[in-house]
């Protein structure tokens, strides 16, 4: 490890914050004590999951875990499609595509998560590591809670069962969950990053995402929430609770549970289309690439997608505490996630990632990390979308105003989590 480039990394990190206050919406609002109490509970965190050993053998045991799933999953595609699987795994082909390795598992580890939400246990989870990071941080308790709840459920499902919630919350209130929205992972589809990327750097970026969200949302976003304010909203009764606990599955219109079978039946075909449109997304945004590079090698051979985006990115990059090459290199893989999705940079970069000749353990970490979010231009529609379909006019409006703070917000908590975890990682 360099000294100069653990000092441009730590650098980097300031300057990221730097960027964040420059511009908030209201300095003097802003939560100082919160902030600062988040940032060093995530160096902390960090430090413990890269630094110890008992840490790095957690997040790998973790790691480990959702890779199991995915191999058992295995089975059940190589009964009916034995020619896209392996013969360690049961089939008979000599390799696995994309759609086989990443994406099938899907129709497994979806309904798992799913069942868990049935039986109560990940809203019981949510609940109290929502209300404990509250407690902590002093940050108000529904934004401590949708930070834990988006981590697991993603951005839309997570504002979908939050219904209730955002009707009663401020706009301003609404538009800082828009804001946290752009930082998040679904918990179901780990397994498939974790075949692509290092696991234990995925399983790393998903607590500090969280925390980085609360810290990069509060500096952009502050507002003041009064102690009448700062509640959580229970699902299920009557009235507009009962239409939320309806849209959350756990209740069906006539006030009855769901029968778990039927339950299950719509969680499984739920998977189905999210690996359609996963693998449409990946297509379309591949080929899109591939043209719009053909036509600007129509001016210029050396002009491409991924060579504008290094150049814009790449001071970003550089402050990671990377030399001139790889920071050029990661500064393309950031404009090509942000354009595209996390998918298609870890498509590109899966069969060389392990590789420490090609991705020294400094950038590989912060890469990894860098690009297991949602933060892309895409995912600002679907947020968008989503709030048009749960408040009302005025609420969704000032969303709607506010994309460009929210690409931001996206790229700065990315660029804080892979700039906190390469810290550690050398």
């Amino acid at each position: 490890m360099s000294l100069t480039y653990l000092l441009i990394n730590i650098l980097g990190v300031i300057v990221y914050l730097g960027i964040a206050i420059l511009f908030s919406k209201d300095r003097k609002a802003i939560n100082w004590r919160s902030v600062l109490v988040v940032l060093v509970i995530n160096l902390v965190i960090a430090f413990v999951l890269t630094e110890f050993k008992w840490g790095r053998d957690g997040v790998k045991a973790a790691a480990d875990g959702f890779n199991w799933l995915v191999q058992v999953s295995y089975k059940g595609i190589a009964f009916a499609l034995p020619n896209w699987v392996t013969p360690d795994f049961g089939g008979t082909a000599k390799s696995m595509n994309f759609v086989t390795s990443a994406l099938l598992p899907i129709l497994m580890i979806v309904p798992l998560f799913d069942t868990l939400t049935y039986i109560g246990v990940l809203p019981w989870i949510i609940k109290w590591v929502g209300r404990g990071l509250s407690f902590i941080t002093g940050a108000p308790k529904f934004e401590s809670f949708f930070a834990v709840e988006m981590m697991f459920l993603g951005n839309t499902e997570a504002l979908a069962v939050s219904s209730l919630q955002l009707k009663q919350m401020s706009a301003k209130r609404n538009l800082t969950l828009a804001l946290m929205s752009m930082s998040c992972v679904t918990a179901s589809i780990i397994g498939a990053y974790t075949q692509m990327v290092p696991g234990q750097y995925v399983l790393t970026a998903i607590p500090l995402n969280v925390l980085n969200a609360l810290i990069i949302t509060s500096i952009l976003n502050p507002v003041k929430v009064t102690p009448e304010e700062d509640t959580i909203a229970k699902m299920g009764g009557s009235g507009a609770a009962s239409e939320a606990a309806e849209e959350a599955g756990e209740v069906s219109a006539d006030g009855k549970r769901e029968p778990y079978f039927s339950f299950l039946g719509d969680s499984i075909l739920g998977a189905g289309r999210l690996i359609l449109i996963i693998a449409a997304n990946v297509i379309a945004f591949v080929a899109l690439a591939a043209l719009i590079d053909k036509i600007l090698a129509l001016f210029n051979p050396w002009l491409s997608l991924e060579h504008i985006f290094g150049i814009i990115m790449f001071p970003f990059a550089w402050l990671m505490g990377l030399d001139v090459d790889h920071a050029f290199q990661f500064a393309q893989f950031m404009g090509m996630k942000l354009v595209t999705n996390e998918f298609v940079v870890m498509g590109k970069i899966a069969g060389t990632i392990n590789n420490l000749s090609i991705f020294p353990a400094h950038y590989q970490a912060q890469l990894t990390v860098f690009i297991t979010s949602f933060a892309n231009f895409s995912t600002t529609g679907m947020i968008i979308g989503a709030f048009k379909g749960l408040v009302d006019k005025k609420k969704n409006d000032l969303i709607s105003k506010n994309v460009g703070i929210m690409l931001l917000s996206g790229i700065l908590v990315s660029l804080m989590s892979a700039g906190i975890v390469g810290l550690f990682v050398w």
